[in-house]
């Protein structure tokens, strides 16, 4: 998904990648995680924001 610019409307997909986000942070932040999915996690993160234009 490319990264809205200001004043484009908001669509379900942008809701979409806000949620899979806050999902994706908050197993990361409960913890217990084996460090093989920490990463993943991390990583996934950090792509989601960038595509949001979050980085």
């Amino acid at each position: 998904m490319a990264t809205r610019k200001p004043g484009d409307p908001y669509t379900c997909g942008d809701y979409r990648q806000e949620m899979v986000l806050l999902g994706l942070k908050k197993r990361l932040a409960e913890g217990g995680l084996a460090p093989e999915e920490k990463a993943v996690i991390e990583k996934e993160i950090a792509t989601l924001e960038k595509e949001m234009g979050m980085d």
